[in-house]
């Protein structure tokens, strides 16, 4: 996780899963199975979720991002 920072209230929070030789969506879904986002219930913004791959055998590198909002 990557917080903004206080002086920087209105940037989200980005929250990263980083898989290899699986894929970049089931990371993204890790994320919210595991309810990463749930011990952040104190930051007031907005959240950025991102799944990442990392393929060892072409070396390709695969993300997805998802934006998570606040009600």
């Amino acid at each position: 996780m990557f917080l903004p920072g206080k002086r920087f209230p209105e940037k989200p929070e980005l929250v990263v899963e980083l898989k290899w030789d699986k894929n970049a969506k089931g990371a993204l879904e890790q994320i919210k199975r595991q309810e990463y986002c749930r011990s952040l219930e104190e930051y007031q913004g907005n959240f950025l979720l991102a799944g990442v791959n990392y393929n060892r055998k072409t070396k390709a590198h695969e993300c997805v991002i998802e934006e998570l909002c606040k009600e």
